[in-house]
Parts: structure tokens; C-alpha cells; sequence
């Protein structure tokens, strides 16, 4: 059975104004046009939508279940008409992703440029993080998507595997810790270290494990990015911890070595997480997508 957009429209707008006349209006079409456009209509479906009163007409129970489809096939076509103007690039869409440090500063970076290249109508609002506020925002519809350490509990969130990263301690190649295969935070607490500014979520949480063994960090230099502190570690003015991957892009270039750390904490087994799959975007779930085949 045939019928087109503009019958369904006609269906919901009589079914919301209770009028033909009104209905019409709303097109606009000629009052005529529309109930020839409704009696089609019916004679195509075999079916009588509305009962025709002097004081308005009124959807009959086959036209209650028909107005329910329709309006399910109109919002579709809404949804394609969106993605149509968007993939022209006639729609800007900003999707919000939030992440902690490592994840920000070292992987997303290296894997979104096919991300962002496939879709150019997308601007991507990366937002940083600890794991535990990146689950908050998430859970808070304050961001649509977030990267987060697996060992947290995500109660109310669908979680995806993404990456394992482990976070390491950077030292200058001719350091006393050089040697060392493997060593615990206490170990290495006695030395100055170089580390981000002091508001970026993992900066927090290495100076909180700190305070936590009785030994604050001793922070010599503060720098903004692991390629500056991987430099200043080189040049003796610390020592530092980094992610592993960090670490070995350093040690291609500089005169540093990295220590394994005898952590639990240390090991990141990163995971997607979003409130769930009919609740993202349609640029959403492509990135989800994404990330996961990661």
C-alpha cells in the first residue's frame, strides 16, 4: 500500500487539532485539497481514521494505532533529515567527551584524527577528568560519552573496553633509579620531582597516593604536558611519572630511562562508558563505535 510524508502529516496535524479546516491551515492547503488528500487516504488503507462530527472530528480506534505508526515514522524521517544536513555539513555537531589526563594527553590524540576526518561536521569538546568525576559527568548527562579507569565500579553506565595503559616513573639516564627493573612510589619519593600543574586530574591523584604514604610529592618544576616534563627529566631537574606510552616515545629521544612501578594503581585498564545505546546521538554511537574498535 502506497502513502507518502504529507498523508502522515495530515493524519497527526487533524488527529492534534480535532478540525480538517485547522489542519489545513497549518500546511497550508486548501481545505478541499486536504480531505481529498484524507479520503485517499482511508480508500487506500481500507480504513476509516476519523468519525466526521459537527463539532469535529475524532480519531476512530484503527486510527488511534495508525497515528501511533505514523508519528514513529515521522520521527525517523525527522531523524534522517537531521543526518542528511548535518553529513552536508548545513549542522555543526559538538559532542562531549570527557576523559582523565592520560587518556587526553596521550592516547585520544593519537586515534581520533580518522574519527574527526570522516565525520567534519563533528566538533569534539574533549573535557579532563579523574576516572570517579568522568562516571559523575557521564551519569549527569553533563557529557555524552567518557573514558574512565576499569577497576572503578560504573553502576548505571554501559562500559566498553578501550585501552590498557600503565603509568611509569621517568628518571634521567645516569640516575640511581635507572637500574631498577621495577620499584614501588615510596621508593622514589625522597627525590624533587617534575610534574603537571597541580589542578589536572592525574596530578591530584599521584600527590593525594603521596600524602597517603606520609611523604609528600617534592615538587621542583611544574610543566604542561609530558613531552616538556620528559625534557626537563632529561635535563636532571627531576624525576617524574608518566604513562608507559609517553615514556617510550621519550626514550627514543632523550637521555632518560622509565622504571616499571609495583602498583596496582598503576595499570589502566581504560573503558568507554555512556548512559546507553538509545540514548546517544547518531554521531554519538559512530564514536562509541570507534573508540571501542580501538
Amino acid at each position: 500500500m502506497h502513502f507518502d510524508l504529507p498523508d502522515l502529516r495530515l493524519l497527526a496535524a487533524i488527529a492534534a487539532t480535532g478540525s480538517l479546516s485547522k489542519a489545513a491551515a497549518t500546511f497550508p492547503v486548501a481545505v478541499s485539497a486536504a480531505s481529498n488528500r484524507l479520503r485517499l487516504f482511508e480508500q487506500r488503507c481500507g480504513l476509516s481514521l476519523f468519525t466526521r462530527r459537527a463539532d469535529g472530528m475524532q480519531l476512530t480506534p484503527a486510527g488511534r494505532l495508525v497515528l501511533e505508526a505514523a508519528r514513529g515514522v515521522l520521527g525517523e524521517a525527522r531523524k534522517l533529515q537531521d543526518t542528511l544536513h548535518e553529513l552536508a555539513g548545513q549542522r555543526r555537531i559538538t559532542l562531549h567527551l570527557a576523559a582523565s589526563t592520560v587518556t587526553n594527553s596521550t592516547l585520544l590524540p593519537a586515534v581520533l584524527g580518522p574519527f574527526l576526518a570522516d565525520y567534519p561536521e563533528v566538533d569534539l569538546q574533549l573535557v579532563e577528568h579523574k576516572s570517579v568525576d568522568v562516571l559523575r559527568v557521564v551519569l549527569a548527562d553533563e557529557c555524552e560519552i567518557g573514558v574512565y579507569d576499569g577497576n572503578l565500579i560504573s553502576d548505571g553506565l554501559v562500559s566498553l573496553p578501550f585501552r590498557t595503559e600503565r603509568l611509569v616513573l621517568l628518571v634521567p639516564a645516569d640516575h640511581p633509579l635507572a637500574g631498577r627493573e621495577q620499584l614501588r612510589l615510596i621508593d622514589a619519593l625522597g627525590f624533587a620531582f617534575v610534574c603537571l600543574p597541580g589542578e589536572r586530574a592525574m596530578q591530584r591523584f599521584v600527590e593525594e597516593l603521596a600524602m597517603n604514604l606520609a611523604m609528600p610529592l617534592k615538587v621542583r618544576v611544574r610543566a604542561p604536558s609530558f613531552e616538556a616534563i620528559a625534557q626537563l627529566v632529561a635535563q636532571h631537574a627531576g624525576i617524574a611519572i608518566v604513562p608507559e606510552t609517553a615514556a617510550l616515545r621519550a626514550e627514543q629521544e632523550l637521555a632518560v630511562r622509565w622504571v616499571a612501578l609495583e602498583e596496582r594503581w598503576a595499570t589502566l585498564e581504560l573503558r568507554v562508558c555512556f548512559r546507553g545505546w538509545e540514548r546517544l546521538s547518531s554521531h554519538g554511537r559512530q564514536l562509541v563505535s570507534f573508540l571501542a574498535e580501538q
